[in-house]
């Protein structure tokens, strides 16, 4: 089974993601999910990726650093939303990655360092019309990241929104997340 690092979304560490992890923990994967907002949990995007500026988003990507510091090099690194800046720069920096796993937001890959690594697969999921998905160039970087990369799946969801996979939230999408879910644990029993 795959060892995988889970990054949280801008809300904070919630309980749908700690559920998610521990669906995947109930499949056989060992997890770990690290709280890069050290606590806090916001009720609205808003507050917690004010949280996030304000903290720094480089310090939120360093807090995710210094999680994966702690562990063994070959993970898979899962991120949503914000948490996929740590999850995609670690997979494209950190030697031995397993794989990525891009849920709901993708940053150009120049971002850390210019090319995917050949070795690296990845999967990217979003939903076709989210705003910030699709309206603020992550589908675009995605699409980039498909066309660069020798293993890479990119999936849309038809939809417009926003950290869909978070069963604890009111944009929880119970059909499209399910996709995810199926789709994610079809990823990790090919790279484990």
């Amino acid at each position: 089974m795959a060892e995988v690092l889970v990054f949280h979304h801008g809300h904070g560490l919630t309980a749908g993601v700690r559920e998610f992890a521990e669906r995947l923990r109930r499949a056989g994967h060992t997890v770990h999910v690290p709280d890069l907002y050290e606590g806090r949990v916001f009720d609205t995007l808003e507050e917690g990726s004010g949280y996030a500026e304000k903290a720094g988003f480089g310090t939120i990507v360093e807090r995710g650093v210094a999680a994966a510091e702690k562990l063994p090099g070959e993970l898979v690194y899962a991120g949503v939303s914000l948490g996929v800046l740590p999850a995609q720069k670690l997979a494209q920096t950190r030697p031995g990655a397993r794989g990525a796993l891009l849920l709901e937001a993708c940053v150009p890959v120049a971002e850390f360092g210019g090319a995917w690594p050949g070795d690296v697969p990845v999967q990217i999921h979003g939903m076709d019309a989210d705003p910030f998905f699709a309206g603020e160039g992550d589908l675009d970087a995605a699409r980039a990241l498909v066309e660069q990369a020798a293993d890479a799946e990119l999936f849309l969801y038809p939809g417009d929104r926003h950290l869909f996979t978070d069963s604890g939230l009111p944009s929880y999408d119970e059909r499209a997340a399910e996709q995810v879910f199926g789709r994610v644990l079809d990823f990790l029993g090919r790279v484990e």
